[in-house]
């Protein structure tokens, strides 16, 4: 055993690197059979492999800077995964449980460290303040289980930075409490900076963002961009006072609009971040733990009970307290507590602090009863969190499935996109991942189709390289593509028979650019398509990426809801705007927008939608002037002799190049079909409260018989 010691703690890097891989790899299949949630695993294995454990590890550089980084990252994940127009209706709710979250422990904590555990006012201001604050260590729970945007989840996300915010404030004050710099100056300068540094990332990181984005399409690069604002957020938010973890946080708040959470770079960041960073912090908190203080004496066994009850009990109480203030389900307060219970190394820092502070009446600040305690604390919070919130998460999930909900298997969701040119075809691929249902998990369909002539074996192999390019971007989003490089005699033609072949339920096609107005306004085949097939198509002309756009406007034709396709264009659309975070705005007839608004309202109400009132479709060059170069202009167009047609519609390819040149355009022709009987379909009139579309259709059809 001596001759074995001596190769421990391992001081090399590559094989720290490699002990700490194992340790992420098996973590997760042993807790697993033991029913445990795997992050515990992270935890306790660093504590056992962690220099008070066996000493097997040694807690080098790369566990601060790891460790910090992953502190990060949950935070800035956190933040770009919530949902700003919910928070902004339930801000009521996130002040009251954010004051009781910060408050009941605060007190709690402040009263039982003078009182029973006989703590100077300072030192029991900074026990206040850590146990004020909390950590988001079972974040990723939350994430696996996709409950991101439950509004406990939401409000224990932004509870947890205001509660951060707030201990910070009190450290300062504390720490410049025994120093001349503690006058007004020192607050005066100190909120200057913080104002300073959030005016500044509010004004700089949109600007900066959307340029980079439009310009450079590199996987690689857009995700150093992303990780370069995040740590410049982080060091000035440090530099003004502030800990760098409310840097990574506002951070993704402000680029919370430009990552959609199905796109590619969004599911890039989670992976590196869930892969590595976050296991790593999660494995230095452990190895800071040193459960061998507790066999020392009791007096470090009252600290950490103390500490942990009264801190946690605290918790507990704000977060069921609100929750009943709030009205929310008991499922959702578990998840409340769960998320605000847990204190990590953000404990730490303000402990540092504390050590750093000139002793008062010649005892120190933080005694090692103190440090030690804290540091178990940090374990025990950790885990009752950890339990707490896949509890919880397990709960809520059950709960929602027994809630009514819309019947997934009756939309035929697959989409086709044809593509051709490889600098276009990944913006049709991300158009369609944002409108896919992720629920149905149907994945797309690509397809490339090239003419019979002498030069098919080479098109044949372009077309190849460019599918298997794309199934790579769908597979970056998580999401599956199946690929066909067709022949044809005519590319119409090949798109409708694969159209047929994979039994597709709509179509995304990029639409080409002439120069010039004429009759070849929709290319060489785009007019032989919607004609010969009665199935929605979107032809899609965009000049920026999609998350880039700040907008969407939709020109609805009057009747547009007698068709047989109403509610799918309606639903894709929808789900657009609500996962790009953008506003919507639909422009058409006052009974249309009447219905839209009722569907809007029950399927997607936290979308962002608007209702304008259009008198008649030659008002359409009049929204010219409205549309920026970051909007998204939707024109609802029709077949001839389908219920929504009208003439205006044969003179849409010259206002479209008349009045929306160089504009991101969407023209779609929604499902228009008959069955077999001849008689017109339309909408099911039963998805609205508001049934009287349905007699004004079948007024209509009355009289077209008569």
């Amino acid at each position: 055993m001596q001759h074995l010691s001596q190769y421990f703690p391992i001081t090399d890097p590559t094989l720290i690197f490699f002990v700490v891989l194992l340790i992420i790899l098996f973590a997760p299949i042993i807790m697993g059979k033991l029913r445990i949630p795997h992050i515990i695993g992270m935890v306790l294995a660093g504590v056992l492999l962690g220099q008070y454990g066996v000493n097997i590890l040694a807690r080098d550089d790369s566990f601060e800077l790891f460790g910090k980084v992953g502190m990060y990252y949950i935070m800035f994940l956190a933040a770009l995964e919530m949902d700003f127009e919910g928070m902004k209706k339930k801000r009521k709710h996130l002040s009251v449980f954010a004051l009781l979250s910060f408050a009941i422990p605060f007190a709690m904590t402040y009263f039982t460290s003078t009182l029973l555990l006989d703590y100077s006012s300072v030192s029991a201001l900074i026990l206040s303040c850590i146990m004020g604050s909390n950590t988001l260590v079972a974040y990723p729970i939350v994430s696996r289980y996709g409950l991101q945007r439950k509004p406990s989840v939401m409000l224990s996300v932004g509870v947890t930075m205001i509660a951060l915010f707030l201990s910070l404030v009190v450290m300062a004050a504390v720490s410049s409490a025994g120093n001349k710099g503690g006058s007004v100056m020192f607050w005066i300068w100190f909120a200057a900076k913080i104002v300073l540094v959030c005016t500044f990332l509010a004004f700089v990181i949109p600007p900066l963002t959307r340029y980079f984005l439009r310009r450079y399409s590199d996987a690689v690069m857009q995700f150093i961009f992303i990780m370069s604002i995040l740590f410049m957020s982080a060091v000035l938010t440090d530099a003004a006072g502030l800990e760098g973890v409310f840097g990574a946080f506002l951070s993704g708040l402000i680029l919370n609009r430009y990552i959609p959470h199905l796109s590619a770079l969004m599911n890039r960041i989670e992976f590196i971040g869930n892969a590595l960073f976050i296991p790593y912090f999660l494995i230095g908190v452990g190895m800071l733990v040193n459960v061998g203080v507790l066999f020392y004496g009791e007096g470090i066994i009252v600290v950490v009970a103390a500490i942990v009850f009264f801190g946690t009990f605290g918790k507990a109480a704000a977060a069921y307290l609100s929750c009943y203030l709030c009205k929310l389900p008991l499922s959702s307060g578990h998840m409340m507590f769960g998320l605000t219970s847990a204190h990590a190394a953000g404990a730490i820092a303000m402990l540092m602090v504390g050590m750093k502070m000139a002793p008062t009446q010649g005892q120190k600040i933080v005694d090692d009863n103190m440090l030690n305690g804290v540091v178990i604390m940090i374990l025990v919070t950790c885990v009752i969190s950890i339990f707490v919130t896949e509890r919880s998460a397990q709960s809520i999930t059950l709960r929602d499935k027994d809630m009514a909900s819309e019947d997934l298997h009756n939309d035929n969701e697959r989409i086709l996109i044809p593509m051709k040119y490889p600098e276009y075809a990944e913006l049709l691929v991300n158009m369609a991942i944002l409108m896919r249902n992720p629920k149905l998990d149907r994945g797309l369909v690509g397809l490339n189709v090239v003419y019979d002539d002498e030069n098919m074996p080479k098109n044949q192999e372009a077309g190849k390289l460019l599918l298997e390019r794309m199934t790579k971007v769908a597979a970056a989003a998580d999401v599956k593509m199946q690929t066909q490089v067709r022949v044809a005699a005519n590319i119409a033609n090949g798109i409708k028979h694969a159209f047929k072949e994979f039994q597709a339920s709509e179509i995304i096609i990029g639409m080409h650019t002439h120069k010039e107005v004429s009759t070849k306004f929709w290319g060489q085949f785009h007019q032989s398509l919607y004609n010969g097939l009665n199935h929605q198509i979107m032809m899609v002309r965009l000049v920026q990426p999609l998350n880039t756009i700040r907008r969407i406007l939709v020109a609805v034709p009057s009747r547009a809801q007698f068709e047989a396709g109403f509610y799918r264009w309606l639903e894709r659309l929808s789900r657009l705007a609500e996962n790009l975070e953008c506003r919507i705005q639909f422009h058409g007839r006052g009974d249309t927008l009447q219905l839209i608004r009722q569907y809007v309202n029950n399927h997607y109400p936290e979308a962002r939608a608007e209702y304008v009132e259009m008198s008649h479709w030659v008002g359409l060059p009049k929204l010219a002037g409205t549309i920026a170069n970051d909007h998204l202009f939707v024109v609802v167009a029709a077949r001839k002799g389908t219920v929504s047609y009208k003439n205006a519609l044969e003179r849409l390819p010259e206002e479209i190049k008349k009045f929306f040149t160089g504009k991101n355009i969407i023209i779609l022709f929604p499902n228009q079909y008959g069955d077999p009987m001849g008689e017109m379909t339309f909408a099911k009139p039963q998805h609205f409260e508001d049934k009287s579309a349905y007699e004004q259709l079948a007024e209509w059809i009355e009289k077209v018989k008569r």
